[in-house]
C-alpha cells in the first residue's frame, strides 16, 4: 500500500441510514465458497500483540506503539478473495484498515498490488472505501496508481460486511456484499498485474496521506483503533496448482464476464457511490496509464 498522490473527489455523497441500497446483481459468486477460519489460511505478518482471535473473529488494533498485519499461508495466481470486515466509529482519521493482496515481500520496490483500503476519517464524513492496482512499480519512486474510491450505501461501522477482490487472468473485480463495484479488465500485459501474490491484512498509521490528502492525522487521544474481520474466503490457483487450474467466476456459467445485471448494478453504484475515478483525473499523467 503506497500513498496517492492527488485526491480529486467527484461530487460527494453522504451516507444516510435511509439511502435507497442497489439493485440486486442476482447472482452472488461468494455464495459459492465455503469459509475458512483465519487458522486456516493466514498467520500474523506483524504486530502479534496488537492481534486478538475470539470465536472466529479476529479484532486488531492500533494503538501508539504498532498496528498490526495478517498473510495468508499461501501465495496465488488468481483467485476470489474476501473477508467480513467492521469499521471502528468515531475518529479515525489517519488510520487504514486494509484487506489486500501483493508480492511485495518477494518483489521489493518493483511489486504488484490489489487493494482494498478503507480510509479513516472524521465523525462528521463518511468512510472512504479505495480501490487500487499496482503493477511493477509502487515504492521504486514510479508509483503509478490506479485508484478508484467509493462511499457506501451503509454504515460499515453498524455491521459486518462482504469485501472481497475476484482477480482472474482476464479481469478484476472488487466487491461488496458480493455486489460489483469496480471491473478493471486485463488490455496489455504491462497494465495487468500477473505475477503470485499473498493475501494481507492489516490496520496502520497513514496519516501523511489516508485523510484528505493528510489533512486529518492519526489522534492517538481515541486510541486503540480497531478492525474487525471474519468469514474469510481463499479460493483460487496457488503457486502450486496445475496450469490447467482455474480461479472462480464473478458470474453464472454461460457468462465470460459479469451478466448485464451485474454491470446495471455496478453501474448504480458507481453513479450514486463513486467519489473519484484516476481516469477521470485531469491532474494525471495518463500517459502512464494507457488503459484509461
Amino acid at each position: 500500500m503506497a500513498p496517492f498522490f492527488s485526491f480529486l473527489l467527484l461530487p460527494l455523497i453522504i451516507y444516510s441510514s435511509s439511502a435507497q441500497g442497489p439493485p440486486s446483481p442476482d447472482y452472488f459468486p461468494g455464495s459459492q465458497i465455503s469459509t475458512l477460519s483465519f487458522d486456516q489460511g493466514f498467520r500474523n505478518l506483524w504486530g502479534p500483540q496488537h492481534q486478538r482471535l475470539d470465536q472466529g473473529s479476529l479484532t486488531v488494533w492500533l494503538d501508539s506503539d504498532s498496528g498490526s498485519g495478517f498473510k495468508s499461508l499461501q501465495s496465488y495466481r488468481s483467485g476470489y478473495f474476501g473477508a467480513a470486515i467492521k469499521l471502528q466509529p468515531g475518529y479515525t482519521a489517519g488510520v487504514i484498515t486494509s484487506f489486500y493482496l501483493s508480492n511485495n515481500q518477494d518483489h521489493p520496490g518493483n511489486h504488484d498490488e490489489i487493494d482494498l483500503e478503507f480510509l479513516g476519517t472524521t465523525p462528521d464524513k463518511p468512510y472512504v472505501l479505495q480501490t487500487n492496482v499496482y503493477i511493477r512499480g509502487s515504492g521504486d519512486g514510479n508509483i503509478i496508481g490506479r485508484e478508484m474510491r467509493f462511499h457506501l450505501w451503509f454504515d460499515p461501522t453498524e455491521d459486518f460486511h462482504n469485501y472481497a477482490i475476484l482477480w482472474k487472468p482476464s479481469e478484476i473485480i472488487f466487491l461488496v456484499d458480493d455486489i460489483p463495484i469496480r471491473k478493471y479488465p486485463r488490455k496489455s500485459d504491462a497494465t495487468y498485474p500477473t505475477r503470485p501474490m499473498y493475501v494481507y491484512g492489516s490496520i496502520w498509521d497513514a496519516s501523511s496521506w489516508a485523510t484528505e490528502e493528510g489533512k486529518y492525522k492519526a489522534d492517538y487521544k481515541y486510541q486503540p483503533f480497531v478492525g474487525r474481520y471474519k468469514n474469510f474466503k481463499l479460493k483460487g490457483c496457488t503457486t502450486n496448482s496445475p496450469a490447467s487450474c482455474q480461479p472462480p467466476s464473478a458470474s453464472p456459467s454461460g457468462h465470460a464476464s459479469l451478466t448485464p445485471q451485474q454491470y446495471a448494478t455496478m453501474q448504480w453504484v458507481q453513479n450514486n457511490y463513486l467519489v473519484y475515478d484516476y481516469c477521470h483525473d485531469t491532474k494525471r499523467d495518463h500517459t502512464v496509464t494507457p488503459e484509461c
